[in-house]
């Protein structure tokens, strides 16, 4: 490819998310649709005018290694500590059902690999925390009793949703599903959240030094990015998707952190809010690039829309997504609105659950059926979710405000 017409597809697709994404908005919808929507827009699946070629490949991977970056930079673990059971038995349901059910349905009805079921089952786990807390503070009820259970279980899925994608990396180039496998990665996932946090402090007070000595603007940015992509470099190297050592610096950077047991190494709150707005714009830039990639990828023509197929898989992990989120507050002590309010707010996958579908794409697991079909369920929950909250809380608003 010509340097200029790499300029012009980059220019193509950074313009067409905004605009997509900014109408997605103003229509009350995520903007994540939008930039989903402008990559099939501009796709083999309407347009034909950008297919995904390497260099903008590259690009969005780094989209979403500084995603996750973001994702761990906003997860809050004392969210989970403060709202204690209910949030963890809201997460543990709402992550182990989803994911049976998405693998049962996968495995034994429509008869796809182990693998292959793994993935849609894992798919299935994802929540979004980043579109429920946009709602949660939208509402103004961030704070609210079913906010911090919500907060915290969405947390706890976070966590548990990347261990997931990193053991099915390993299965996707370790040579299938092994407790070998399995067992390697776990002990590498926790050796690295262990080590990560110390490293990256160590680093922060370094940064902050050589900061407060240099006269030229830009320095948090410049090693933030690098120490990202230390991370995912180091992950890769050790076994692990790149994406978790952009988790895992974010992590271990927020203000938000704490080791567990009550020994840790706190966060400069300032720098860390610093490091937080220095990063936006460069996280903004590049993860867009990403959700038009995961449209680009898709190829809305190649799919045979009268076969009984795509319709029947959709409609079952549709079922499957949203049931599977709504029977973790059945479990808990609360009134019916607040239980309702909370398994609706764990719905939506949004970025996360993308994440897991472009994974199994990538690595070759996926076929362009069967991505089409996670796509739309992730569209779908995406889009549901905000409505459905604000309705319910627009239905019940009286009686939760009488409960608290």
């Amino acid at each position: 490819m010509e340097t200029n017409e790499f300029f012009l597809f980059l220019l193509v697709i950074l313009l067409t998310a905004r605009l997509f994404a900014e109408l997605a908005v103003r229509l009350k919808a995520p903007s994540v649709i939008g930039e989903l929507l402008a990559g099939v827009v501009l796709g083999p699946s309407l347009l034909g005018w950008i297919e995904p070629f390497e260099a903008i490949k590259l690009m969005a991977e780094i989209g979403i290694i500084l995603l996750l970056f973001e994702v761990g930079l906003q997860t809050d673990p004392k969210q989970l500590m403060k709202a204690g059971s209910k949030s963890l038995v809201v997460a543990l349901v709402g992550f182990c059902l989803p994911l049976l059910l998405g693998f049962s349905l996968a495995y034994w009805v429509f008869g796809f690999s182990l693998l292959v079921s793994l993935f849609i089952g894992g798919t299935l786990t994802a929540t979004s925390i980043g579109i429920t807390v946009r709602v949660l503070t939208d509402l103004k009820r961030q704070n609210s009793k079913e906010g911090q259970i919500i907060l915290g279980a969405a947390v706890l899925d976070d966590i548990l949703g990347v261990v997931l994608l990193a053991l099915l990396y390993e299965f996707s180039v370790g040579g299938g599903v092994t407790l070998g496998n399995a067992g390697k990665v776990i002990l590498f996932v926790a050796m690295f959240f262990l080590l990560a946090p110390v490293s990256a402090k160590l680093m922060s007070v370094f940064i902050k030094r050589i900061n407060s000595a240099t006269e030229i603007p830009g320095l948090i940015p410049t090693t933030i990015v690098s120490l990202v992509l230390f991370f995912a470099w180091l992950a890769h190297t050790m076994g692990a998707p790149g994406l978790l050592g952009g988790f895992a610096a974010g992590l271990a950077l927020s203000r938000r952190f704490f080791l567990p047991f009550g020994i840790g190494l706190r966060a400069d709150e300032s720098f860390a809010e610093r490091i937080e707005k220095e990063m936006d714009s460069i996280v903004y830039l590049f993860t867009p690039i990403f959700f038009v990639v995961v449209g680009l990828s898709l190829n809305l023509r190649e799919i045979d829309w009268s076969s009984p197929f795509i319709w029947s898989f959709s409609v079952a992990l549709l079922v499957a997504a949203i049931v599977g989120k709504l029977v973790g507050p059945c479990f808990i002590r609360e009134a019916w609105p607040s239980r309702w309010i909370i398994g609706t707010a764990m719905v939506p996958r949004g970025e996360v659950g993308l994440i897991f579908a472009e994974l199994g794409r990538e690595s070759n697991i996926l076929s362009n059926d069967i991505y089409a079909g996670m796509i739309i369920v992730i569209a779908i929950t995406t889009l549901f979710s905000p409505f459905a909250m604000k309705e319910l809380y627009r239905r019940f608003s009286h009686r939760l405000q009488s409960t608290e």
